[in-house]
C-alpha cells in the first residue's frame, strides 16, 4: 500500500530566490521519501494563508519567509514561548486542525554566527532592518551577550536611521555588521544597505542573511575593503534542519 502523500511548502513573497525547494527535494531524494514534495506559495496578502492550508489537505508544514514571519502568528493556534518572545515565526507544523508557530531562525543564526565569530571575539554589532529575520538575530546577540544597535530607513525608539550611523560614525565603534534586509537578493542583486562602505575595514565582520546570490554586494563591497564576509547559506541549513525535526518529530 502506498504511503500518503506529505506536503510541505514555503510562503512568502518574493519566492523567486529561494533555495527552499531544491534543499527539501534534494533531503526527500536522499532519504528514499517518494511521498513527500514541497513548493513554493507565494502569497499576495497574507489573508490568502489559512485558503491555502484549507484547500491543501496533505499539507503538514510551512516555512515562513518575508515578508510575512510577523504577520502569520495571529492567524495560529498556538505559538512555542521562543518564537512568542522572539515575535516572529517562520516555522509551522499542521497537526489536523492546529496550526503550531516555531522559529528556528534564532538556532540557524546564533549557531552560524558563533561558528564563524573568532573564539573569545568581542564587539558591538550593527543590525540592518527591522522585519521578522531581525527579532530572531536580536534575540540572539542578547542572548550572546554582544551590544547592538538597530538601524532602519525610518527613525523611530531604539531605531537609528542610515544617516545617523554615518553622522555618529559608528562604523568605527561596530565591527559585526548584520544584513537582515532583503537588499542585494535576487532579483535585485545590485542593491546594498547604504552605509559608508570606505570605512569597513579588515576589523570587520559582515553577515549578510541572504544566500542568494552567495556574494551579494554588500558582502563584495566589504571583501574590497579587507573585511570578513559570510552568506546566510550556513544559517539556511540549519534552520531547515530543526524545521524538519519539528514536523517530522
Amino acid at each position: 500500500m502506498a504511503e500518503p502523500n506529505k506536503q510541505l511548502g514555503l510562503i512568502g513573497n518574493p519566492l523567486s530566490h529561494s533555495f527552499s525547494k531544491s534543499y527539501f527535494t534534494k533531503k526527500f531524494r536522499e532519504l528514499e521519501l517518494t511521498n513527500y514534495h514541497y513548493e513554493l506559495y507565494e502569497l499576495e496578502t497574507i489573508e490568502e494563508f489559512l485558503p491555502l492550508v484549507r484547500n491543501t489537505p496533505d499539507l503538514m508544514g510551512i516555512n515562513v519567509t518575508i515578508p510575512y514571519k510577523k504577520e502569520v502568528m495571529s492567524f495560529l493556534d498556538e505559538i512555542s514561548p521562543e518564537a512568542e518572545a522572539i515575535g516572529a515565526v517562520n516555522v509551522i507544523k499542521i497537526d489536523g486542525h492546529k496550526l503550531s508557530g516555531f522559529n528556528t531562525d534564532y538556532y540557524g543564526f546564533k549557531t552560524s554566527l558563533l561558528n564563524w565569530l573568532p573564539e573569545r571575539w568581542q564587539g558591538k554589532a550593527l543590525v540592518l532592518g527591522t522585519g521578522g529575520a531581525s527579532l530572531a538575530v536580536i534575540a540572539a546577540l542578547t542572548d550572546s551577550e554582544i551590544p547592538f544597535q538597530v538601524v532602519s530607513r525610518n527613525s523611530g525608539p531604539d531605531l537609528l536611521t542610515y544617516d545617523q550611523v554615518k553622522v555618529l560614525d559608528l562604523l568605527a565603534t561596530h565591527k559585526l555588521v548584520l544584513n537582515t534586509t532583503p537588499l542585494g537578493m535576487q532579483p535585485q542583486i545590485k542593491t546594498a544597505p547604504d552605509l559608508d562602505y570606505h570605512k569597513i575595514g579588515p576589523r570587520h565582520f559582515l553577515f549578510d542573511l541572504v544566500y542568494n546570490p552567495v556574494l551579494t554586494t554588500f558582502m563584495s563591497n566589504g571583501l574590497s575593503m579587507g573585511a570578513m564576509v559570510k552568506n546566510g547559506i550556513e544559517m539556511l541549513e540549519l534552520q531547515a534542519e530543526k524545521a524538519w525535526d519539528i514536523w517530522t518529530g
